[in-house]
């Protein structure tokens, strides 16, 4: 028996993916809602920070956490090399400066001349202010995976700059927009 308004399932050919799967992929994974956080480092004495809604908690013991980075950007290439970054969980206050970091093409002298931070005591990352939580990180280990790169570090500094009345609405993407909990 069809239930009403299900789909059948989309196979996937052999080789590689057409556009039309890649659309359809796209199309269904933004439905995936997600925290959104600033991924940031520095290199040779220059600030690299981006947008990001792909991480996850890997362990508590010892504090693990893992972005997915595109693996031919600069943030990408910049926290693979570096060795240490920091992740800065956003509130809905701060949707200004999510778009402004997933912007392509932003220039990079000056990236975070807009963005209000401060510098992380462990690794010197840009961490944002009034962040629900924010976490400093040495790199582990980083696995290739498609196009992106999986980057795990261990939490070597953690904390929380939000507001109480901010705890409870978080920014998050979903419908390939960003959204927030509270009305």
């Amino acid at each position: 028996m069809e239930t009403p308004g299900k789909l059948d399932a989309h196979r996937l050919g052999e080789g590689p993916p057409s556009d039309a799967d890649i659309d359809l992929y796209r199309r269904l994974s933004s439905d995936i809602a997600a925290g959104v956080a600033v991924v940031s480092t520095v290199l040779r004495n220059r600030d690299y920070a981006a947008t990001v809604s792909a991480f996850l908690s890997v362990s508590y013991d010892p504090p693990t956490l893992l972005v997915s980075l595109y693996a031919e950007s600069r943030i990408g290439e910049a926290v693979a090399e570096a060795g240490t970054w920091a992740l800065s969980l956003l509130p809905a206050k701060h949707q200004g400066t999510a778009n402004w970091l997933a912007s392509p093409g932003i220039p990079l002298h000056g990236m975070l001349a807009q963005v209000p931070f401060r510098r992380g005591p462990a690794t010197g990352a840009a961490i944002i202010d009034g962040s629900l939580a924010y976490f400093e990180l040495r790199t582990v280990s980083v696995h290739p995976a498609a196009t992106h790169l999986l980057v795990v570090g261990e939490v070597v500094a953690m904390g929380s700059d939000a507001a109480p009345s901010e705890a409870q609405d978080p920014l998050l993407h979903f419908g390939s927009e960003f959204r927030r909990l509270a009305p």
